[in-house]
């Protein structure tokens, strides 16, 4: 992982314990694949957990590895050569499970905060805010939840005990799914068009970059809010700038493209636009619930038992 000072914020000395009572544990982080002493530890390696920043790993880099604990979205991340590896039957584990608490709980904070307009009203110093709100306080509130994503489950659980009428859209969302979950499954337009606050959950990938166009958030209520903690690029960018220069529409943004935005980007000054930079993941305390996941799938494998959060390689 990179820089290696993630490591001590990862795990704790007492942590570190519990992985040598696993383990016979070489805790000397690597950051550069060029480094002989890493690369020796990397060849001797069982299981290596990585975090982020981590160098790609290629099959001859380390001619024993079995498992892999990625402290991340996408332990694939830190592999060269994915048919090498799949020939080798390395078998992996993400965190993504886990680095969705925060988000949730981020989302939440921020929609039950906008709900009461709270950002508009202390920056116009408790007078009227310059763009109108659609529907200020939260009971029955119209919440609407784009993907389906861990985050976005972890988001519905801590929405649930809230009197908020919450929509989501997503491809994977089923009836079935949405009578279990007790949300409204609607179409992208549905949820753009119909709700206060949209959250935005879902993957940065081919079909979903740009996914949130000009004429999606043309269809958003006067008042309404753009919510992202999933990447910068599902949203069109130019498109959404255009629109809140229009006044009639929020944005609150923990993710942006590029990121971190220039230091003269208009987004950093418009009035309706709440910016965080990129906070909504694990952070400070929070990474210790990521070592302790790290740990738990370590035990895993070494009593031979499949990850809890493993992750298929293709």
């Amino acid at each position: 992982m990179s820089p290696a000072s993630l490591a001590d914020e990862l795990f704790t000395d007492a942590m570190r314990e519990e992985l040598r009572a696993l383990v016979a544990l070489d805790d000397d982080v690597i950051t550069d694949l060029a480094d002989e002493r890493g690369c020796r530890a990397l060849r001797g390696a069982d299981i290596v957990i990585a975090g982020w920043g981590a160098p790609r790993i290629a099959p001859a880099d380390a001619p024993g590895l079995r498992a892999l604990v990625y402290l991340g979205g996408v332990a694939a991340l830190c592999l060269e050569d994915a048919g090498g590896w799949i020939d080798r039957g390395l078998v992996l584990a993400n965190a993504r499970r886990v680095n969705a608490f925060p988000v949730a709980e981020y989302a939440l904070a921020m929609i039950l905060l906008d709900g009461k307009d709270a950002f508009a009203l202390s920056r116009s110093g408790r007078g009227n805010p310059q763009t109108p709100h659609a529907h200020p306080g939260n009971l029955r509130r119209k919440v609407g939840i784009v993907g389906l994503s861990q985050t976005a489950r972890a988001l519905i659980a801590l929405l649930r005990p809230h009197e908020l009428d919450v929509r989501v859209y997503s491809p994977e969302l089923t009836p079935e799914v949405a009578e279990e979950l007790g949300v409204r499954a609607c179409t992208l337009e549905e949820v753009m068009a119909g709700s206060d606050i949209v959250s935005l959950h879902q993957p940065l990938t081919a079909d979903t970059r740009g996914q949130i166009d000009g004429d999606l958030l043309a269809l958003m209520r006067d008042g309404a809010t753009l919510l992202n903690t999933a990447r910068g690029g599902v949203v069109d960018q130019d498109a959404l700038l255009a629109r809140l220069r229009e006044g009639r529409i929020r944005a609150i943004l923990d993710v942006t493209e590029p990121e971190p935005l220039p230091a003269d980007h208009p987004l950093r000054t418009l009035p309706n636009v709440v910016l965080t930079p990129h906070i909504a993941g694990s952070l400070g305390s929070e990474l210790h619930r990521m070592g302790r996941h790290a740990i738990d799938e370590v035990r895993r494998f070494v009593e031979g038992k499949p990850f809890r959060d493993q992750e298929v390689l293709a």
